[in-house]
């Protein structure tokens, strides 16, 4: 891996297309960035700052996101295949039709994300924030939520078949779900 990029200044680049490979950036401004169909392979991202970025359409291999902040980024259509986003944060952002696959998003905030609809199932989900997220037919079939912080309503709307949960929530899916625990 090359050098790594550390405090570079991609706020407003227009960059659509791009395509970095074993690249590595520590605390990069990519604030307000056309990224529109970035592939990235094998990068790491450490504390960089997406927000009002463009990254519809991307497609992440292999690539680490620590700690970034996705503030109101376009990440409609994006993809994520065996990529860690540990620790990072999504605040109103448009997540529709993204894809991850054998990702990791450990202690990711995606609290009062809209996630409805989404394939989620199969994906490493512990300590992240999921409070007040729309998980309506959300899939997390044997997703590991295990510590994870869900709301009674997330719990009754997304689908959990087979996910691995902590035994509080899974008193707190019991009880939304109407069960009376004594």
């Amino acid at each position: 891996m090359d050098e790594a990029e550390m405090g570079a200044d991609y706020r407003d680049a227009v960059l659509p297309g791009v395509r970095w490979e074993k690249r590595k950036f520590v605390r990069c401004d990519f604030a307000e960035a056309d990224l529109r169909g970035l592939v990235t392979q094998g990068c790491t991202f450490d504390e960089c700052d997406f927000t009002r970025a463009d990254l519809g359409e991307s497609k992440h291999e292999t690539s680490a996101f620590r700690s970034c902040t996705f503030d109101r980024t376009v990440l409609a259509q994006a993809s994520w295949r065996g990529c860690s986003l540990l620790g990072s944060s999504f605040v109103d952002c448009r997540m529709r039709s993204i894809t991850a696959r054998d990702t990791d998003f450990t202690l990711v905030s995606l609290a009062r994300t809209d996630l409805r609809k989404l394939d989620l199932s199969g994906l490493r989900l512990r300590e992240s924030n999921l409070i007040e997220s729309n998980l309506t037919d959300v899939n997390l079939r044997d997703a590991d939520l295990r510590g994870a912080k869900i709301d009674a309503n997330a719990l009754v709307q997304a689908k959990f078949a087979g996910a691995k949960v902590d035994v509080d929530t899974a008193i707190a899916f019991a009880a939304a779900h109407g069960l009376v625990i004594s």
